[in-house]
């Protein structure tokens, strides 16, 4: 088998930490200047829902309706409930619902312009800014509570090891994830809509089932090679050994959405864009946020603040340090 050395995430942890902050400070600079848009779902609103026939191009729905100038719109296909007849959805998201006469005279435009389809309205309804409101704190809701029980999970399956800390530091690398694809929504331009609390939360599951991974790692080479090692070795080892099982799930998940993106792209779906493209950034960013922040940050802090932490809590028996010292098992060599 062949030898790879273990990198040292630990003495390049200021590169590591660095870049996520720099990506930080821009966007919060780019926030301030250009802000973000709402979507309806959350700021209130206008949906009319038309019945077409034949096929339409949302993206010439989309620039139609632009031209009337009634802020962030979003257009979208689908079918009716009883499937008996294409549906093309177009929402405006302001804190006002558009009043009956702009509803009427967007109708009449769209008519007219795509006279081949016979559009006819079939539902006009307003979302109240207070209901959407309502919506988007129960949405965060849910991600705290999330968050909550995974650090009492991770508290107690890796208490051997400093589970609550180990907690915090998976917390916070999901706290790096979630700002990130919020960071893709701002540069894209991207309305926060349900996609955003999509993404999140899938964005978040991929991301600590990555540091648990890694955490797990942890705890089997603590366990099998004691105080032979130190920690800064021993977290080097466990996060270069589950390096590339980490790259490689991220990858062939990301080229799965990327190739629904390149498809939408093609067939001028461009809705699922803000679901696809942020999806792709958050998982390459939770990859990068278990391995190269969550299990530095736990070092430094159990090297602060740990009780001797330098290994188990039961020295390694005489095999394990025989493997050791006869290069069997050499902790700064990885058999992969």
């Amino acid at each position: 088998m062949n030898k790879k050395k273990v990198i040292d995430f630990i003495g390049i942890r200021k590169i590591l930490f660095a870049i996520p902050i720099v990506i930080v400070a821009v966007t919060i600079i780019a926030n301030c200047i250009l802000g973000v848009e709402m979507a309806i779902e959350f700021k209130g609103g206008t949906m009319l829902t038309y019945s077409y026939d034949g096929e339409i191009d949302t993206n010439a729905v989309k620039s139609e309706v632009e031209k009337n100038n009634l802020g962030a719109v979003t257009v979208t296909t689908g079918t009716a409930v009883n499937g008996s007849a294409n549906t093309v959805q177009i929402s405006f998201s302001s804190s006002e619902g558009l009043t009956a006469d702009v509803q009427t005279e967007i109708s009449d435009k769209l008519k007219e312009t795509f006279a081949d389809n016979n559009l006819e309205l079939v539902n006009s309804q307003d979302v109240n800014p207070s209901s959407g409101s309502e919506f988007f704190l129960k949405c965060l809701v849910a991600v705290l509570f999330s968050f909550v029980l995974l650090v009492i999970y991770i508290a107690f399956r890796f208490k051997n090891i400093g589970g609550l800390s180990a907690g915090v530091f998976a917390l916070v690398a999901l706290v790096h994830d979630v700002f990130m694809v919020y960071a893709v929504f701002v540069f894209c331009r991207f309305p926060i809509d349900a996609n955003f609390m999509a993404v999140i939360l899938t964005v978040l599951g991929n991301s600590i089932n990555n540091t648990i991974v890694i955490y797990d790692r942890i705890r089997e080479n603590r366990n099998l090679y004691g105080n032979t090692i130190s920690l800064r070795e021993l977290v080097n080892m466990s996060i270069t050994q589950s390096i590339t099982r980490s790259i490689n799930t991220t990858l062939t998940t990301g080229f799965a959405v990327l190739t629904i993106c390149v498809v939408c792209a093609i067939c001028g779906v461009t809705s699922i864009m803000t679901f696809a493209i942020p999806m792709v950034v958050g998982l390459v960013c939770g990859t990068y946020s278990s391995i190269c922040i969550s299990g530095p940050l736990w070092v430094l802090w159990q090297e602060k603040h740990g009780k001797n932490y330098t290994g188990t809590d039961k020295p390694a028996d005489k095999s394990q340090k025989n493997l050791a010292s006869k290069g069997n098992v050499d902790p700064k060599k990885l058999m992969v």
